[in-house]
């Protein structure tokens, strides 16, 4: 089961999430977007948006950057695997904390509002509790890697990750013996890539950067007395 979760199950998930973003966009244009209920309970929702979202960025990119750049290149910049471990804790750990504070601002906004609830659908709610759900894991994660600052068990995690992403024999028995907590924030991880294509994380791949250089335009409106 260890092998299939950890071996095999990557490749489902975001096989799952590429194909299924790609049908869905063809098929149903439409639903891409995130359904905004910003118009009620305006502030709630700008507060708890920006403290999420900035974040989740932090944090993915934190991961990105974290788990796939190969160890050889931190070891040529004189980094040791204790620093950077030190380095992930302090700076996930304050991103993780901004995320959840905003994720459960806008999961209480969605929840307790009879009017935000009736705009929320089962899935906007259930991914939304997933992802809180991931941040208080990947916080709980922090606490037992401040138990050994070595580095050893983040290393395990990067030569699972970029075993996936190379397709290397064998990824999974990296992290065969790594705490728990680590292995639940991975699957759940990977379950949320299954899940992409179906929700309203979708807006992620669509962000529209393009409104930072269009040229700016101004909307002229004329009232035109009709012939008696």
């Amino acid at each position: 089961m260890h092998n299939f979760i950890f071996g095999i199950y990557p490749y489902i998930a975001i096989t799952v999430m590429i194909l299924g973003s790609i049908i869905r966009y063809d098929a149903d244009p439409f639903s891409w977007k995130s359904k905004s209920s910003q118009i009620l309970r305006r502030r709630q929702f700008v507060i708890g948006s920006v403290l999420f979202h900035v974040g989740v960025l932090v944090i993915f990119f934190g991961h990105l950057v974290g788990l796939l750049t190969p160890v050889a290149v931190f070891d040529a910049m004189g980094i040791s695997h204790g620093a950077k471990q030190i380095l992930a804790m302090a700076a996930g750990g304050i991103a993780g904390v901004m995320a959840l504070v905003g994720g459960g601002m806008l999961l209480h906004r969605r929840l307790t509002d009879p009017r935000v609830r009736a705009h929320s659908s089962l899935a906007d709610n259930g991914i939304l509790i997933l992802l809180v759900a991931q941040l208080v894991l990947g916080l709980l994660t922090i606490l037992v890697s401040a138990q050994h600052l070595d580095g050893h068990e983040m290393l395990l995690l990067m030569s699972w990750a970029q075993g996936i992403v190379y397709f290397q024999a064998g990824a999974a028995e990296h992290i065969a013996d790594v705490h728990w907590l680590f292995k639940l924030h991975i699957f759940l991880g990977l379950t949320m890539f299954l899940l992409f294509p179906f929700t309203r994380l979708v807006h992620m791949i669509s962000v529209p950067v393009r409104y930072l250089w269009r040229p700016g335009y101004q909307i002229v409106r004329s009232r035109r007395h009709a012939a008696k």
